[in-house]
Formats: C-alpha cells, structure tokens, sequence
C-alpha cells in the first residue's frame, strides 16, 4: 500500500533560512513547496491544498495570519505553525485566537520544529482517518443495518418493500447474521413504527407455558393463575412481534398460530370467547424449516403462510468489505464503553479481518472486536489483540511465538536475527534515509551506522 508523502507549504522571506527548512524537512520524507510572500503561499495553497504550512509572521507584503485567516474562512483546517523574531505573548495568543495550531519563535530549533511538523501531521492523520470512518458509517448504516455490500443493498431494498404490507414475514439466515435487526428494521419502516416492538425467543420458553406467553390467560385457568394476565400478541397491539427462533415451537402452538394470522383473533387460556388482535408477526430462525416440515417438525400450511414474505439475511462472509465498515463500527461503540479515545484496526488487522470466514457471522465479528479493545493498550488494534482462533485461520505471523512454533525451540530466531530483520524493515519503510530511520529505533544515527557496518541491519542498504 503506497502511503501518501504529507505536503508542506513553507512561507519565509529569509530565503537562507527558508533553504534551510526545506532541507530539514525533505530529510524527514515530507514534499515541500516555498514561498517568499503571502501573495504567493495563497496561490500555491489554492492549486493544491497543502497538508500542513508553516509561516513567518511577517512577511514583506502581509502578515502571516492573513494565509491563516483565508484558509480558515475556506472552511481548511489546515494544521498551521506561526514562527517569528518577535514573540511575545501578546502574538502568540492572537495567533492561537485566529486557529495557528503552534507557535515558535526565532532563533528557532529546527529538531523542535520536525518534532512540532511530525505530532501535529500525526494528529491530523487520526483525525482525518476518524472522520472517514464516521462518515462511512453514516453512509453505510440504515435502521442499525451496516453495510453497502450488494447482499446488503438488496436486503434493504427487500426491507422497504416488505414494511408496506400488513402480512407475516419470515427471516431466514445463520446464527449471528442480524435477523433481530432486520425485523427491528421492518417495524422502524412500517405504518406500525409508533406501536411497541416485542421480541420472543420460542426456544427460551418451556412448551407447557408457550400458549398462556403467548395469547394470556384468565384467572384460575391452571395452578398458580391467580389473577389474569395478557399475552405476548395482546402486548404487541398496533406493533409487530417478533417469534424468533420459531422451528422450536411446538406442533400444537403452530396449529393455533396458523389460525391467528388468518382470523386475527385470539383466546386467552381459560376464556371462554376470542378477542380480536392487531398485531404484525415477524418469524425468524436459523433452520431448514422445508427440511423440518419433511421430518414432520412444522406444519406445511403454517409454512407457507410465512414463507409468502421471505427474508434471507446474507452471512458475513458474502458481504466483502462491509467487514471493515462493521469491525470499526463495533471498535468505536467498544472503546466508548471502556471509556477509550479513538482506536483504529492497523492494516494487517484489517486484512486477517478480511480474510477469516466467520462461521459466527457478525455476532462473532463484534465478539473479537470487544476482545480487542479490552487487551488493547494503546490506541491502535494489532493482530495479536484479536482472537487466537482468527489469526490462525487467517495464516497471519501474528500469533505468539509459542503458538507458531510450537515445542521446536530450534527454530526460534536469535535477538541479534530478530534486531537485524527489524533494522532492515525500518530502513526499507524510509526509503534509506537514515536520520529517519534512527529516530524510529530511538538510536542516534552513528549508532545506526555501526549496525550497518557489523552487518546487523544488512550492509546492502542504502
């Protein structure tokens, strides 16, 4: 992945001291582009916004803080450093008070200045890579559903349809992939959306309590009925309920509620008549309801009536990128709950992402998320963090030493092979410019050298 070079735009009228920045800063990797006026940075500004400016307060023509105030005004939150030979504080809080991000003044360090260049690109880069992600998912979400994976496109397509009717749905798909979310969905669109949203797992109710849950009872109708109670279809009036899992229902209860989606009508445990109900059913579940109702497990005709309006909610796995937009979306929600800033996947992070299968759908994704941002130090996500089960499946060097190479101790590298393949990626990342790199070691440069000279970071290089 080519990473883009940061752009500076460099406003000083000394023009040996403006040489000698540039140089400085080309050294640290950085493109430049000078100028002597504030005439002139405004028009290179205009042909191409620069990452970051750093400028002289007075200039021969106009104040520096007249290129602050007009990038300001274009709506550019440029980062942008004031240097000048007269300081005082009276400048420095009218150029913070105008948007400068910094403030230095002369005879003026250019190792203070690299370092003010490098934090405050560094601090744009977050920010910048924070609002791409959130405009992502703004883009990318519609009623909690994320992602712009054509499955996904078309599910919501399918969604908007299906609201506008008043019949049963049924939502197929594996465990983990949403389906709650895309019956909450269906409600949230619905003429019915003002109305309650009532959520039932069939598989969390005992079989013999199923039809009182359900339709309520009277008082007195069994043992322990001591005052009479309404039902889960009398709680949804004017809403929707959703019967999730309901291939676990029992072949009785499917006979009745058969009978309530086509009469619309009620009875109550122990009553003597029926009452009338308003509600939409949504039915939900992860298995082969055509394989059970060949094994005699779910009526054919209770079937049919559901699978009029039929749902698939596509896998994980079918949906590309929406893996990406999903893993940040479940970054940021975790690290607001453990009261973190914010927090980023690293790119080999993404791809291990991208590549693993997730037999658990995005229930798992949000799982290994959660895992990551609680063993997480800092602020960006590494493979280490994530789950074993992940980084192994992916193939990824990730895992720990003991996890890849099992007992085989013979094949563990030594300090000084370890220190030397390191050395050599530092230096290949900065293109060989080796005052870039000993920073990033945390050696001084002759340190560096001497490595070189002994073969540690390969002598080759440049």
């Amino acid at each position: 992945m080519n990473v883009k070079q940061p752009r500076i735009l460099l406003v000083e009228d000394d023009a040996s001291l403006r040489n000698l920045l540039c140089e400085e800063l080309e050294a640290d990797g950085y493109l430049l582009e000078a100028a002597g006026t504030c005439e002139e940075a405004s028009a290179l500004a205009r042909a191409e916004l620069p990452d970051l400016v750093v400028s002289d307060l007075r200039l021969p023509d106009q104040d520096g803080l007249v290129l602050l105030q007009r990038l300001r005004a274009e709506g550019h939150a440029v980062p942008f450093i004031i240097i000048t030979a007269f300081g005082t504080v009276g400048q420095a809080v009218e150029a913070l008070k105008a948007g400068a991000d910094d403030f230095l003044t002369k005879p003026l360090s250019t190792d203070h200045l690299r370092l003010k260049v490098g934090r405050l690109l560094a601090h744009a880069a977050v920010m910048d890579e924070l609002a791409r992600y959130r405009s992502q998912q703004e883009k990318a979400a519609w009623n909690d559903l994320v992602g712009e994976s054509p499955p996904m496109v078309n599910l919501r397509r399918q969604i908007s349809q299906i609201a506008r009717s008043q019949a049963a749905v049924l939502v197929t798909g594996e465990s983990g992939t949403g389906k709650e979310l895309v019956a909450r969905a269906i409600h949230r669109e619905s003429d019915r959306s003002e109305g309650p949203f009532v959520p039932i797992n069939c598989a969390g109710i005992p079989p013999e309590l199923m039809e009182s849950e359900f339709f309520g009872h009277e008082a007195g109708a069994f043992t322990g009925a001591k005052q009479a109670r309404r039902g889960l279809f009398s709680e949804a009036t004017g809403g929707t309920l959703l019967l999730d899992e309901i291939g676990e229902m029992p072949l009785p209860l499917q006979a009745k509620l058969l009978r309530v989606l086509q009469e619309r009508r009620i009875k109550p445990v122990g009553a003597d008549q029926e009452e009338p109900v308003d509600v939409r059913v949504v039915a939900a579940t992860h298995v082969d309801l055509l394989k059970a109702v060949e094994e005699g497990r779910f009526r054919e005709d209770l079937y049919y009536r559901l699978e009029t309006l039929l749902l698939q909610v596509p896998s994980l796995r079918e949906r590309g990128d929406d893996i990406e937009l999903l893993a940040v979306n479940f970054l940021e929600e975790a690290a607001e709950r453990h009261r973190r800033g914010f927090m980023r996947l690293s790119e080999e992070t993404s791809q291990i992402l991208a590549d693993y299968p997730f037999p658990g759908n995005v229930r798992e994704l949000a799982s290994a998320i959660e895992r990551a941002v609680t063993f997480c130090d800092g602020d960006l996500v590494r493979p280490e963090h994530l789950p074993a089960r992940i980084r192994q499946r992916s193939g990824s060097g990730a895992s720990s030493a003991g996890e890849e190479r099992g007992d085989n101790l013979a094949t563990w590298p030594t300090l000084e092979q370890l220190q030397e393949g390191y050395v050599q990626e530092v230096i290949a990342a900065v293109e060989g410019n080796k005052r870039r790199a000993a920073q990033i070691l945390g050696v001084n440069r002759r340190t560096l050298y001497r490595w070189l000279d002994d073969g540690a970071g390969g002598g080759s290089v440049p």
